[in-house]
């Protein structure tokens, strides 16, 4: 499947790679057709490429605010 981004590229979703969201799962998302660089994340609740992670991992859809938890917690970063 491809996507389009924002500008206008062609990126291509793998629906057979994903991380789960609270809404939905997020698709992993490649700059080329043979998933060699990857390039971010669809949402797939509602179906866009504008999301956003910061250092912990969290991951968070900037149009629907499906979120996927952080890969690691500490209480010390809240």
């Amino acid at each position: 499947m491809e996507a389009t981004t924002v500008d206008g590229r062609t990126r291509y979703v793998d629906r057979e790679q994903t991380v789960r969201g609270s809404k939905g799962p997020f698709f992993v998302v490649y700059t080329d057709e043979r998933a060699e660089q990857r390039w971010g994340y669809l949402c797939g609740n509602c179906e866009t490429v504008d999301n956003a992670m910061d250092a912990m991992g969290r991951l968070k859809c900037n149009r629907c605010a499906n979120i996927k938890k952080p890969d690691e917690w500490d209480a010390a970063h809240e």
